[in-house]
């Protein structure tokens, strides 16, 4: 037992005689010291300015059940320089050692790790995330305020914001795993933040610790998730005071050189390949600190080439648009104060700009957010190579001003503007968010697009509203959105225009007692109805309706199980079939007619769910659904199939395998045919040499088979499509094999400064048409490039 003890002995005779606040007994305001001092950043708490730190202890439970003591005990060391703010961590682990590993920014959610959340403006709305795991491996991003919550087929489990891994900062860490636990040193320059200008500043903060062997989190002030907000309930750092940023003037020039490959005869898989190296490509970008709240970022001809293809989709509605998110360095910087219901401002719309600026920060009370970018005239409307056409240069322009109401409310106004060649979109939006009670939040949305082309001018209305109550065992959302299908956000995404709907969800939570194998059980019934827009203005029914029953187990060492029945109907759009022809059997009267589906779909669609805890190898989850669904190609009630399986292998310290399974089938109730098939085969290996060096590759395999379509439900006869001239074509059957493997060596010793060598080989076709039967394509394209840019720091 004694030398068992003897670490924590140690290691709390070590401990800080400063200050000491324990969030347990409400001290939750502190007042860290400010010394003329440095530390080195080696993950040894042993400098003589952590012994006049600030101490934050006293943890309290998050998850699964808030507001109880932590089980693991940590401290949080807190003073600060002239330039910088240094936190020191102890976290102290009885149950054996640390889950760690050295691994690539920002990945280390399956590892054990703190993440302090820092509200330089004491706003209560939003925050910045600095997180490390036991090595001083970092994680950064930004946390919005929302009301706490989740969703989902066999989940609805209550939970905090997450944070927004986006963005990346320029700050220090080293950790070490010890015989009690794990130690780390972090130092945070003022250059990298951006606050109030006053002379005296009181900054909002907790700290988040993710213990891996219990799947517990905790946190330091003692947040309860019945609140209508998260950051609201953070404590705060006081007394702050003579903090010199300095010139902050970030200067990053970058060099990228691509060298193209395809084959002389791309109907030859055996014929010569010809490279064509480009030009290098040279560009920069620039940020300047005008002031500790105002930053200006600028790029110059940037490459927005991504080192990471996008991961393939499941499309379960083809009317859905598929969402793919923002990866670029330059967009991401500041790029919360961007955020709108409704996705109003998506910046990858700005393909390829030859400059492009804004404008964030906060002055009092109010966040501004301004972007200008000119975007490639390869990517205008009026662009065709072929024709010799060279359009013009895309503009847009996008504002977004925030304004803090009372303590916790907030309301916002968006406007954007895209300019083309005979084309302009101009959006005007307001919006807020409403704290109206300890657990009730009422949000709302009003919007309009005005559109000019050759077609004429259109102007169109979005609206929504939003009611939550965030109880700790009751909660509940009511909401109703309606979008116009004439609105169009030509800088922002729209999954599916042209319809309204209304959202009743409700969660009922029980916790068990401490010690229990079933720490919580959680059910959630949602009611959804959707409407054509039009329809709902005229009266009429609506043409989905959905029943969703949820349910989730959460069991002790961090195991999740979910389950759901999903009953909905699908009402039958003739407008999706305007252009589909039924073929009649020889001598019936009218050979090709029109097609018609039936008036109304029925599903009944079974859900499963399986989350393993985060061991130190291994952690993956499983969804798969079965049952009765609508198939949109042929708009028949079908069998339905879908697995979706990923999971994290870490067989060693610097090996990360990241390997993923999509399957996605239809089948015909009539005979059991599979008349779709889609089956996507995602493997991501990582390995990190040395902290900032490190190797990736990724495979990616993705097959689908489709029959020739038929008219299911009805008639039976064969599918066909009319074309502009009349003539009619058969929606026949086809196969895609594709395949793309990328390659990736980076070197990356701080943000901003990067070397990446890249490979990318792709046998992906072009989309094919739903008439023809494409096989298995070998390599088509392939392309090496180089990247090099450097930070430099003013």
């Amino acid at each position: 037992m004694l030398a068992f003890l003897l670490p924590f002995v140690v290691a709390l005779g070590q401990a800080a005689p400063g200050p000491v606040y324990n969030a347990r007994r409400g001290e939750v305001h502190a007042r860290p010291p400010r010394l003329e001092a440095e530390a080195k950043i080696d993950g040894v708490l042993d400098e003589p300015a952590w012994a006049a730190a600030a101490v934050l202890t006293g943890f309290s439970q998050l998850r699964p059940v808030d507001g109880v003591p932590a089980d693991d005990s940590t401290q949080v060391l807190v003073w600060y320089s002239p330039t910088a703010i240094y936190f020191g961590i102890r976290a102290f682990e009885a149950h054996g050692a640390a889950h760690a590993t050295l691994a690539q920014r920002d990945n280390i959610s399956a590892d054990d790790n703190v993440q302090i959340l820092l509200s330089t403006f004491a706003d209560a709305r939003q925050a910045l995330v600095f997180g490390v795991n036991p090595l001083g491996v970092q994680m950064d991003g930004t946390m919005a305020e929302i009301t706490a919550a989740a969703g989902g087929f066999g989940t609805g489990v209550q939970a905090r914001p997450q944070a927004d891994l986006s963005q990346d900062f320029v700050f220090q860490s080293k950790g070490r795993v010890t015989a009690w636990g794990y130690e780390v040193e972090v130092r945070i320059p003022f250059k990298s933040l951006r606050y109030r200008d006053a002379a005296e500043q009181s900054w909002g903060i907790n700290v988040i610790r993710d213990v891996q062997h219990s799947g517990y989190e905790d946190t330091w002030t003692p947040v309860r998730l019945a609140a209508s907000g998260f950051l609201s309930q953070e404590g705060t750092l006081d007394g702050l005071h003579g903090m010199h940023r300095g010139l902050v003037l970030d200067l990053n020039p970058e060099l990228t050189q691509q060298t193209v490959g395809s084959p002389v005869d791309a109907t030859d898989p055996a014929a010569a390949w010809r490279y064509d190296a480009g030009a290098p490509r040279v560009g920069g970008n620039v940020r300047w600190g005008i002031s500790s709240n105002l930053t200006l970022n600028a790029t110059v001809r940037p490459d927005f080439s991504q080192v990471e293809s996008d991961a393939g989709q499941a499309v379960f509605d083809p009317r859905e648009a598929l969402y793919f998110p923002e990866k670029r360095p330059f967009f991401l910087d500041g790029m919360e104060g961007f955020a709108t219901p409704s996705n109003l401002v998506y910046t990858r719309r700005i393909q390829q700009p030859a400059f492009a600026a804004k404008l964030t920060g906060k002055v009092s009370d109010v966040s501004i957010a301004v972007l200008s970018a000119l975007d490639d005239r390869t990517t205008s409307l009026g662009y065709d190579s072929a024709l010799g056409l060279r359009g013009r240069e895309p503009l847009y322009d996008i504002v977004r001003v925030q304004r803090d109401l009372g303590a916790l409310s907030r309301v916002g106004v968006t406007v954007t503007d895209k300019e083309d060649a005979g084309y302009s979109n101009r959006v005007a939006d307001v919006d807020g968010r409403l704290v109206l009670a300890p657990q009730y939040t009422l949000e709302f949305q009003g919007a309009a697009s005005r559109t000019a082309d050759s077609t004429g001018v259109s102007v169109a209305p979005l609206w929504g509203l939003r009611l939550r109550r965030n109880g700790r065992q009751w909660g509940s959302t009511y909401a109703v959105v309606g979008l116009d299908s004439a609105f169009v956000a030509g800088a922002g995404f729209i999954g599916r225009k042209g319809i309204a709907t209304t959202d009743v969800n409700q969660r009922f939570t029980w916790f068990a007692p401490p010690g229990r194998l079933v720490e919580s059980f959680t059910f959630n019934p949602v009611y959804d109805l959707t409407w054509k827009y039009d329809h709902l203005m005229r009266g009429l029914d609506a043409i989905e309706k959905k029943f969703h029953l949820n349910a989730n187990l959460g069991l002790r060492g961090g195991w999740s199980l979910g389950a759901a029945l999903l009953l909905e109907t699908f009402g039958y759009d003739p407008q999706l079939y305007q252009n589909v022809y039924v073929v009649r059997p020889p001598g019936a009267a009218g050979d090709t007619v029109p097609f018609t589906g039936s008036p109304r779909i029925p599903n009944r669609d079974w859900v499963a769910t399986l989350d393993t805890p985060g061991w130190q190898w291994f952690n993956g989850n499983l969804t798969y659904i079965w049952g009765h669904d609508e198939d949109f190609d042929e708009w028949a009630s079908s069998v339905i199939q879908y697995l979706g399986a990923t999971a994290l292998v870490r067989p060693t310290e610097k090996l990360r395998i990241s390997p993923s399974f999509t399957l996605q089938t239809y089948g015909r109730a009539s005979d059991g045919s599979w008349v779709r098939a889609t089956r996507i085969t995602r493997i991501k290996t990582e390995y990190q040499i040395t902290r900032p060096l490190f190797f990736r590759i990724v495979g990616q395999y993705t097959t689908t088979n489709r029959l020739a379509l038929i008219d299911e439900s009805r008639t039976g006869g064969a599918l066909v499509v009319r074309n502009p001239d009349g003539t009619f074509a058969p929606l026949g059957a086809f196969r895609v094999n594709d395949f793309r493997v990328d390659w990736l060596l980076s070197y990356q010793p701080t943000p901003g400064t990067v070397f990446y060598a890249g490979y990318g080989a792709s046998s992906a076709p072009e989309a094919p048409t739903l008439l023809q039967l494409t096989e298995t394509r070998y390599r088509e394209t392939d392309a090496f490039f180089v990247k090099l840019t450097y930070l430099f720091r003013m």
